[in-house]
């Protein structure tokens, strides 16, 4: 390879790292975000959250902390983490096939943690030279573990066909079956009311991607099938 070749090769690829870089940058800014905003809406929650009465404790129940158990839930980061994989698939036109999408999705749930972990020492008054223990070591391994294959799911979510479909509806039903499994809330009332708005928000989000998924179905015959003049 000729050293004008060398130099035209750099020039075409410079453009390319450099949308990278940017993609992948704003995948750590929004997680960082996203993880901040958890644990200041789980602060705010806990202040105004009356835990001196029994009666309070057992059957209370704010807005604000309903907000706070469905934000802080296991089926929200990962919906989280398919979302950036989503935004990052169609940002980059799947030039990148499923690598870019898979390192955003860990990486938004790695800068998720390290937020949210830097917030709860701040706000908890610990040294910040050691904000990175406010965490259990299991979930910063869990955000790479999961946040890659989650990522690969919300740029699969933009493929036409049945592995389309499969992933558009891995939140939704995930979301279902965490509702089962692990309810969020410190009580019943809580409990109820969040597996009551993630069912609904779940069946609707469901119903909505089958009826779209069958509607192309429907019409791609059509489409094909019609003879050009």
């Amino acid at each position: 390879m000729t050293e004008d070749h060398r130099d035209s090769h750099r020039r075409r690829d410079r453009p390319g790292t450099a949308r990278l870089a940017k993609i992948l940058a704003g995948a750590l800014a929004a997680g960082a975000g996203f993880g901040a905003a958890t644990s200041l809406t789980n602060a705010v929650s806990d202040h105004y959250a009356d835990l001196e009465s029994r009666a309070a404790t057992t059957g209370g129940m704010s807005a604000l902390e309903i907000v706070s158990v469905l934000v802080d839930s296991g089926w929200a980061w990962a919906g989280f983490a398919v979302l950036m994989g989503w935004l990052v698939a169609r940002a980059d036109d799947g030039r990148s096939g499923m690598t870019v999408p898979a390192a955003a999705g860990a990486l938004a749930l790695l800068a998720a943690t390290a937020a949210y972990s830097f917030v709860d020492t701040v706000r908890g008054g610990g040294p910040l030279s050691s904000w990175y223990e406010s965490e259990p070591l299991v979930w910063w391994v869990t955000s790479v573990l999961f946040g890659a294959p989650l990522g690969v799911v919300g740029a699969c979510a933009r493929r036409p066909g049945v592995a389309g479909l499969l992933a558009r509806l891995t939140v939704p039903v995930g979301a279902a079956v965490q509702m089962v499994v692990l309810p969020p809330g410190r009580n019943e009332r809580i409990e109820a009311m969040g597996q009551a708005i993630v069912w609904t928000a779940a069946a609707a989000a469901v119903g909505f991607v089958i009826v779209r998924f069958l509607g192309a179905r429907r019409h791609r015959p059509a489409t094909v099938g019609v003879e050009s003049p």
